[in-house]
């Protein structure tokens, strides 16, 4: 049974889809507690602006928005290959795992911490106490945990939804309209259900301020979402040459057959 399952083509790529989307939310969670600035990554110095009535806005982003595109992207090619059933259960699979890492970081960090070695073992790197630093980069507040999951399973849910809706409209034609135009919307949805739970339920920020920061973190998600709609046609390409041209038109005919369960 194992070695009819390793040697299905459909199955080893699902597999390695699945993977994929799993360890890459789980590390997009782990790096999110880090801001970068997007300016100062193409040498440009932040210029401060205002929207809405907020002050001193700059395009301050999450690290975890560098690999968010990526996996509306492998939503899709699994949405169009293997069906919403299987991209739900998929990313059941991913909250799954994203909530037992949590677990295990706020085990991790409650555990004794070796004081004779650890504790300050990197002051000369500018690091006085390792305990506080680990504490602090794995230690995400709740709501954020929280905010970023259930902003997670709405978008996905949404993102198979527009997808499909698209699809039945435009059939095989326009690959980048239902690809773009549901990770487009998703990740709108993806943007303002974190930052309402994570920071004006949690931080008691105001609309005005949500909606604001919510705006310029949607700016980058979108032009991303714009910018990579040529890898959708890349990969699947070359999904078609594994497969072959029949097995790929089964597998889509297949997918769409399961939008209704």
């Amino acid at each position: 049974m194992i070695h009819k399952i390793l040697n299905d083509k459909p199955s080893r790529l699902l597999v390695l889809l699945t993977s994929f989307f799993v360890a890459n939310a789980l590390i997009a969670e782990c790096i999110g507690g880090k801001l970068f600035s997007l300016e100062r990554v193409f040498g440009i110095l932040p210029h401060p602006f205002s929207l809405l009535g907020e002050q001193g806005l700059t395009f301050t982003l999450t690290c975890g928005v560098l690999l968010w595109p990526l996996e509306f992207i492998m939503t899709d090619i699994v949405n169009e290959y293997y069906g919403p059933k299987v991209v739900r259960r998929i990313s059941y699979i991913a909250i799954g795992l994203i909530c037992y890492a949590f677990l295990m970081f706020y085990l991790a960090i409650q555990v004794p911490a070796d004081t004779s070695f650890w504790t300050g073992s990197q002051k000369d790197s500018g690091v006085p106490d390792m305990q506080a630093a680990f504490s602090n980069i794995f230690g995400q507040g709740m709501w954020i945990i929280f905010g970023s999951l259930v902003a997670f399973l709405v978008s996905q849910v949404a993102d198979v939804w527009i997808f499909h809706k698209i699809k039945k409209v435009t059939g095989e034609k326009h690959v980048w309209l239902r690809a773009t135009g549901s990770t487009i919307v998703s990740q709108l949805i993806d943007s303002f259900i974190v930052l309402f739970i994570a920071f004006k339920i949690g931080k008691g920020w105001s609309y005005q301020r949500v909606i604001a920061i919510g705006l310029v973190n949607y700016s980058y998600k979108f032009t991303m979402a714009v910018v990579l709609t040529p890898l959708i046609y890349l990969l699947e390409k070359g999904i078609e040459r594994y497969f072959g041209h029949e097995t790929t038109k089964q597998m889509k005919l297949s997918a769409m057959g399961k939008v209704n369960e």
